[in-house]
């Protein structure tokens, strides 16, 4: 049996269909216009649902579900999309509105966690029961596996792993708190960053990098930087490293998984990035004793994680 899984962006909707080993057969995406009202969002939904099923020479009988990943918070019972600020969405009832073209049961969650589900089903934490997977991106998502199911809260709101506070009065997020994680782990934080060096530092390679524009500075900017032997480039990412850490380490002592995975661009600088967020991690975690430890990998499902998490929904 097969399942359609979909995940709705603010920019795109991809849909794909999965088998029940996580292999996507066959996709297809379409712009998302989020501005437009939800029924026309939804109705592309369903088309794609038809159309990846066409794809992939299977028949409607022959898949039994439909996952849907979504950003914001959902009631995963009910269906219901209750609010999304990337999607204007609020209290959608994305259930009851697919049912309405396609006759499958129809699941929903946050699209971090199905992009958690997706590293524990197929991923970078497959055999693991209890994994925590965090992407570093414009802010911090998270998402939690206990005993092999997603993990949420009463509510269906919780894992907002990025709004932890790391720093009492820190940097304003915008959550409404100052220091949460995401403020200073985030791709974002790191530009921020990088670009205030690059202008307390004139001559240093991160400007030379980008020919003297910080407007185009990006996560990778400082990597570069460091790898050529410049100082501050190495400095910027060596505290960049030690914030990542921060949060890790209350993740871990908090859970305790087997497996954290860490995805987003910057997770692209593979062991440079890792070697020294371990030696950090380790050396500050409260199990340090001789005991095993959590694992820190790299996400593995990339930019399908969405896909293939929301297909194994339910």
């Amino acid at each position: 049996m097969y399942s359609v899984g979909i995940d709705l962006g603010g920019t795109n909707i991809a849909a794909g269909l999965v088998d029940q080993d996580g292999k996507i057969l066959y996709k297809e995406s379409v712009p998302t216009n989020a501005q437009r009202p939800y029924t026309e969002i939804i109705k592309d939904m369903a088309e794609l649902s038809y159309n990846v099923i066409k794809g992939a020479n299977v028949k409607i009988d022959e898949v039994q579900k439909i996952g849907i990943g979504s950003p914001g918070t959902p009631n995963c019972k009910e269906g219901i999309l209750i609010f999304s600020g990337n999607l204007n969405f609020r209290n959608v009832p994305i259930k009851a509105e697919m049912q309405k073209y396609i006759n499958l049961p129809v699941y929903l969650d946050n699209d971090a966690n199905c992009a958690a589900l997706a590293e524990s089903v197929a991923g970078s934490a497959k055999g693991a029961k209890h994994s925590v997977t965090i992407t570093l991106g414009t802010g911090i998502g998270g998402g939690i596996i206990i005993d092999g199911k997603i993990y949420s809260g009463f509510n269906y709101a919780g894992a907002e792993i990025g709004h932890m506070v790391i720093h009492c009065d820190g940097v304003q997020c915008t959550c409404g708190r100052k220091g949460c994680w995401e403020t200073y782990a985030s791709a974002t934080a790191l530009i921020r960053q990088t670009t205030k060096a690059a202008q307390e530092n004139p001559d240093s390679i991160i400007n030379q990098l980008v020919d003297g524009d910080l407007s185009k500075i990006n996560a990778k900017t400082p990597f570069d930087a460091a790898k050529q032997g410049d100082e501050v480039g190495n400095r910027v990412v060596k505290q960049y490293i030690k914030y990542i850490a921060e949060g890790l380490i209350n993740v871990i002592n908090i859970f305790m998984p087997e497996v954290v995975v860490i995805g987003g661009g910057v997770c692209k600088e593979g062991e440079y990035l890792l070697k020294p967020l371990r030696e950090l991690v380790y050396a500050g975690v409260f199990s340090r004793e001789e005991i095993p430890q959590t694992q820190i990998k790299t996400a593995q499902m990339g930019n399908d994680a969405g896909i293939i998490g929301a297909a194994m929904l339910g």
